[in-house]
């Protein structure tokens, strides 16, 4: 049987491919340090557990629920939002999803025709592309410099602009390169879509885990033209250490979130119903597990930013948030011996159980992406281990 042509040209995710790989040679009984994935690791705070148990013991978990997600979790998200963004929504205009993941799948099959083009900025979240073809979208790519810390400007933006330019997607703080983009960046990139009517999708997905005095500011809070503009896209996942409950949640135009809501119904049905009561919980509950999360994140990160920038060959940007390390390594691989970073990559892991993300699927072949979603020890052990890589292959 021939398959389809959609799954024929899908690429996998690199992310995920990584960690898999990583977790095969863990079964081997070989010893991994894996850096791959970005899921905290911690557990789910008790009161978001107890809270899920209550819900089991009470019936309320045992059926289907709205296709749009329960009225409750829908009012907490608008609430949430009024509450961290200053802005306000009607419950209607909330979608809960299956994962931020399913949020932004969804909405590109709910706003994409043939050929319609979404700007993507590069390094880039392995799915975006991925998503906007599955939609017979066209993604189209614009490349961040690493001096501009990985930033796009209006003048990139107006470079690429068509008339089949449909939407642009902003992930700030971005994954993989951690950087944020201010609040003068975000309002001209705004007024740019608003002027240009380009649909503003905003993965703020890590827009609580900011460290070093840095400031999250979401698009969709600079003013109510870009508001209206603004598609929102968010999840419970990253900010409650929740990855394993798949709640994710969109915000925006009552008639984007219908189609949305729609196509759930035809697909999903609906997002689990224990999650759900879990994530009421995260939303309206106490926030101090969250707090005690990013202040861990960001010792960490203080710890290994500079202990990266040390290897030999490695440049690096300071992130502002999210948990990965986005590191250049052009010259290294040249000193290793190495014309391609996800050879290099394979070999890292294979000769000393360091697991890492190729830049490839990011769009970016002189980068690897580290997480450090991981314990301190993990994460110092890694890097020894990969300068001990390095120097190895440079002697060679």
């Amino acid at each position: 049987m021939e398959l389809s042509e959609r799954i024929q040209h899908l690429k996998p995710s690199v992310t995920l491919a990584a960690a898999a790989k990583a977790n095969a040679l863990k079964t081997q009984g070989k010893d991994i340090l894996n850096l791959t994935i970005g899921e905290p690791d911690f557990a789910t705070p008790e009161n978001i557990q107890e809270a899920a148990i209550r819900a089991i013991k009470s019936g309320k978990a045992s059926y289907y629920t709205p296709s749009a997600g329960i009225p409750e979790l829908r009012q907490a998200i608008v609430d949430y939002t009024k509450k961290n963004y200053g802005i306000q929504y009607e419950a209607s205009q909330a979608i809960v999803t299956d994962g931020a993941k399913f949020a932004l799948y969804v909405l590109f099959q709910t706003i994409l025709n043939p050929k319609d083009e979404v700007i993507i900025p590069v390094p880039y979240w392995v799915s975006y592309g991925e998503q906007v073809k599955l939609a017979q979208g066209r993604p189209v790519f614009v490349r961040g410099k690493e001096k501009n810390a990985f930033k796009v400007t209006v003048s990139q933006l107006e470079e690429v602009r068509s008339t089949k330019t449909k939407a642009l997607i902003i992930n700030s703080p971005s994954n993989p390169t951690g950087m944020i983009y201010d609040k003068k960046e975000l309002q001209a990139i705004g007024e740019w879509a608003v002027k240009n009517d380009v649909l503003i999708v905003a993965d703020d997905i890590y827009g609580r885990l900011v460290y070093n005095d840095n400031e999250f500011t979401p698009m969709a809070a600079i003013s109510e033209a870009i508001r209206k503009q603004t598609i929102i896209i968010n999840g419970i996942s990253k900010t409650y250490a929740m990855t394993g409950w798949r709640i994710g949640y969109a915000l925006g135009s009552q008639e984007i979130i219908n189609g949305m809501i729609s196509i759930a119904s035809q697909s999903t049905s609906n997002p689990t119903a224990v999650s759900q009561y879990a994530a009421i919980e995260a939303l309206t509950g106490t926030q101090e597990a969250v707090e005690e999360m990013r202040n861990a994140f960001a010792e960490r990160l203080n710890l290994l930013y500079p202990l990266v920038s040390s290897l030999p060959g490695v440049t690096l940007n300071k992130p502002q948030g999210a948990f990965y390390l986005f590191p250049n390594v052009k010259e290294t691989l040249l000193m290793c011996g190495y014309e391609n970073v996800t050879k290099w990559a394979e070999d890292l892991l294979e000769e000393t159980g360091v697991a890492v993300v190729t830049g490839e699927g990011f769009g970016a072949p002189e980068n690897i992406r580290l997480s450090y979603a991981t314990n301190l020890g993990t994460l110092e052990e890694a890097i020894r281990k990969m300068a001990y890589f390095i120097e190895s292959k440079s002697q060679n």
